[in-house]
C-alpha cells in the first residue's frame, strides 16, 4: 500500500502508529468538518447538525459502516464523532437566537446529550437496516432537540 502511495515507510510511521491510527485520523478530519458544516456555512435553518447529510453519507458507504459495526471497531468511531458533534452542537446553539437564553453550562451539557442522542440514533439506523430515510432521521432528531431544549418546534 505504501510502495502504490510513494510513501516511505519512515514518513508513514512519523506521521501515524499504524493503519488504524491514519484511519482515525481521517475519520476525525471527516467529523470534524461535519459537525461544524452549519456554522461554517452559514445555515439559517433551526437545525443544529447536519444529520440528514451525516446519515446520507453513511448510507452511501453502508458496506464500510456494517463491517465497522461487525468488528467492534466502530466504538472509536463513534467517540470521536460525538466529541465533535457536541462541540458544533453547542457552537449552534450559542449562534441561534432560539437557544440564546440558555446559560453556558446548560448550553454544553445539553449539546453532548444531543451528541450522545444523535450517534445512538445513528447506530440504531445502522443496525435496524436503515428503513428511515436520512430525512426523516434529521426530522426526528430535531424534534427531539427543540422539544428537550426550549419546547416545541
Amino acid at each position: 500500500m505504501l510502495d502504490r502511495a510513494k510513501v516511505s515507510r519512515a514518513t508513514f510511521y512519523a506521521h501515524f502508529q499504524d493503519k488504524n491510527d491514519l484511519f482515525l485520523s481521517d475519520s476525525d478530519e471527516f467529523f470534524e468538518s461535519m459537525a461544524t458544516a452549519l456554522s461554517r456555512f452559514g445555515d439559517k435553518s433551526q437545525r443544529v447538525a447536519p444529520v440528514q447529510e451525516l446519515f446520507g453519507h453513511i448510507a452511501e458507504v453502508r458496506s464500510f459502516y456494517n463491517a465497522l459495526v461487525s468488528s467492534g471497531k466502530i466504538i472509536d468511531v463513534w467517540e470521536l464523532g460525538r466529541e465533535h458533534f457536541a462541540r458544533g452542537i453547542e457552537k449552534r446553539l450559542s449562534e441561534m437566537p432560539r437557544s440564546s437564553g440558555l446559560a453556558r453550562q446548560r448550553r454544553c451539557a445539553l449539546a453532548q446529550g444531543l451528541a450522545g442522542s444523535l450517534f445512538s440514533l445513528l447506530d440504531w439506523w445502522i443496525r435496524s437496516g436503515m428503513k428511515m430515510s436520512p430525512a426523516e432521521m434529521d426530522q426526528l432528531f430535531h424534534q427531539m432537540v427543540w422539544a428537550g431544549c426550549c419546547g416545541p418546534a
